[in-house]
């Protein structure tokens, strides 16, 4: 008996020691227990005999900081506004799937960048304090001056950014006119999402930019049909979370296998029930049926990487002067 307790501990250290662990960069959001990070790691981990990490950063600049350096195997959660950025550090190999089988609202050729997940930029309202929501920028601009926006920092938010990329494509060279027009109305700005969104659902501001299908976390979750997204004349702004695989990880098999994984139909079901996207590869029949309940718009508007390394810094700026007056 003595024998066996002190020869148990070491049975289990070195079974440990002989797990393969695949270290997935990811943001905190995403790693978080409300976030789809527990459910991915659980489900992947039935599969692959290994140990599944995350690590929490900001991801683009602990790439550029670390480099060859990295001890990333698989990045998650870049959005499509940043890929360009991801892919100039030199880091990622291709991903080696069939992008035939996806079904996005925009054409995606991409061999390295595989989305899992997307949707459009929207500002969401509780329809039992806002009886007249906004229905273009305009009205956004002349909503009564009681009523509150918060929004998120282009600078340290992927939402912020296609929110100035959104006012961009929408206004062009009127966009810094446009932000002086709404700045009256915005409360306040936030470094990240979840700092915008708690606000809202605390009662403290009227709209919060996030998500076109913000929604169905409340519908799904809460059951609650009061937060609803406000749709646009003009269109929405496309935006779409991709994964990576880092090219000279020291888990290739596995990293390889966390891709081949993505487009699997058990990590697509999560993606409308634990991160309430919609996903780039599922039958419709496996939709939860409160995605049919979502007000959706009839156009999407997307800039391409290049069009983004072009109209960044300068859509940025004219947000920051704009707010700063």
């Amino acid at each position: 008996m003595l024998k066996r307790l002190f020869f148990l501990p070491f049975i289990a250290t070195s079974a440990l020691a002989d797990t393969p662990v695949l270290t997935v960069y990811a943001s905190t959001s995403f790693a978080s227990e409300w976030g789809p990070g527990p459910a991915i790691e659980q489900a992947f981990e039935d599969i692959c005999a290994c140990d599944l990490q995350y690590r929490t950063t900001d991801l683009i600049p602990s790439l550029m900081l670390e480099g060859a350096r990295t001890e990333a195997d698989i990045v998650i959660g870049i959005s499509t506004d940043e890929t360009l950025r991801a892919r100039a550090t030199g880091l990622f190999g291709p991903h080696n799937q069939d992008l035939s089988t996806l079904s996005l609202p925009v054409e995606w050729a991409d061999t390295t960048f595989l989305p899992f997940n997307y949707g459009d930029t929207a500002f969401i309202y509780d329809n039992t304090k806002l009886a007249t929501p906004p229905h273009d920028f305009e009205s956004l601009a002349a909503l009564p001056e009681d009523v509150k926006i918060v929004i998120q920092d282009p600078r340290s938010s992927g939402g912020g950014l296609a929110l100035v990329l959104w006012v961009k494509a929408v206004y062009g060279d009127r966009a810094e006119d446009y932000w002086q027009r709404l700045a009256p109305r915005i409360l306040t700005v936030t470094k990240g999402w979840s700092e915008s969104y708690g606000l809202f659902t605390r009662g403290e501001a009227d709209l919060v930019l996030s998500y076109i299908t913000s929604p169905a976390y409340h519908l799904i979750v809460e059951q609650d049909e009061t937060k609803v997204a406000a749709i646009f004349d003009e269109g929405h702004y496309f935006t779409a979370e991709v994964v990576g695989r880092i090219a000279n990880t020291d888990q290739p098999e596995l990293a390889q296998a966390f891709m081949d994984f993505i487009l699997s139909e058990t990590f697509q079901e999560m993606i409308p029930r634990v991160n309430f996207g919609f996903p780039v590869k599922l039958d419709p029949d496996l939709m939860p049926p409160e995605f049919a309940k979502l007000k959706l718009p009839q156009k999407s508007l997307f800039y391409s990487e290049d069009d983004v390394a072009t109209l960044r810094d300068s859509a940025v700026a004219e947000w920051q002067r704009a707010l700063s007056r």
